[in-house]
């Protein structure tokens, strides 16, 4: 949806330019030389190029180059991030980025350990995923019993409180702890389904792996949701290439349920 939308408006950019520079070199002087007035009887389609040419310009620079705006479809990222919430992403933090092709121009930096990134699906064609970054290239990750370990230290938890989750409005509810989890100095919140629960949507699904090595050039993706969250774990590892921008800010957050904003998800940092 958004490379849709940025080729689009590349498309109407260039369109709209080119009608300019051909009114400007072919069609205006054929008119002034007709009549000295006829320059203000120029085409509609020249008008509305005119008119609309330098807002393309802007929103296109803005969109491709600085930041975008992005709505988060799923629960995933909770408890830092809520479902429908709208994230503010830089997408000048990690390099300078040529649209729709995503050739880097400028490097930057790179993502870090506790990042919250969006990126391209390295499996479904056309889908944009927003997760957080757990393994940078070269580290060794392994999830053991729902406990995370990167390079042989463990991501240590601590409990917090319960509280319950669902898929959507007319979805089961199961209750889930939030565990404080500190990702080497990186501390956020995260879901996790009790070792008891039998109605949690993860409580069969847990993956244990040992030792896995992040590949030069590709990073290892997970949600804060962590047993209601499909990432790396489950279809690898993210090229470098696919990452679009940082996560900064949720500008809000929209509650189907409650029908009104989250006001914990205002402004709130990332």
């Amino acid at each position: 949806m958004n490379a849709n939308f940025l080729l689009i408006l590349l498309c109407a950019t260039m369109v709209s330019g080119i009608i300019m520079l051909i009114d400007k070199f072919f069609w205006k002087p054929k008119r002034l030389a007709l009549s000295e007035i006829a320059d203000r009887k120029q085409p509609k389609m020249v008008e509305y190029a005119r008119s609309f040419f330098p807002v393309f310009l802007i929103v296109l620079i803005i969109r491709a180059f600085i930041v975008q705006l992005f709505v988060v479809p799923t629960g995933s990222l909770e408890p830092t991030i809520m479902p429908r919430a709208y994230i503010v992403v830089n997408q000048f933090a990690y390099g300078l980025r040529f649209p729709i092709w995503d050739w880097k121009i400028l490097p930057v930096s790179e993502p870090d350990r506790g990042d919250i990134v969006l990126f391209h699906s390295p499996v479904v064609p056309h889908m944009d995923l927003i997760k957080r970054v757990v393994g940078v290239p070269g580290d060794r990750i392994s999830y053991v019993d729902k406990v995370l370990y990167v390079n042989g230290e463990r991501a240590e938890q601590t409990p917090v409180t319960y509280t319950t989750d669902s898929n959507g409005a007319d979805s089961p509810v199961w209750t889930v702890q939030v565990v404080e989890e500190n990702l080497l100095g990186v501390k956020h919140g995260i879901y996790l389904c009790p070792p008891s629960s039998t109605a949690c949507f993860g409580a069969s699904n847990n993956i244990n792996f040992y030792n896995l090595v992040v590949p030069a050039g590709y990073y290892f993706m997970m949600g804060d949701n962590r047993d209601n969250s499909d990432d790396s774990r489950y279809w690898g590892f993210v090229p470098e290439k696919n990452i679009m921008g940082k996560g900064s800010f949720v500008l809000f957050s929209w509650d189907s349920n409650g029908h009104w904003f989250r006001d914990t998800q205002f402004f709130k940092s990332l």
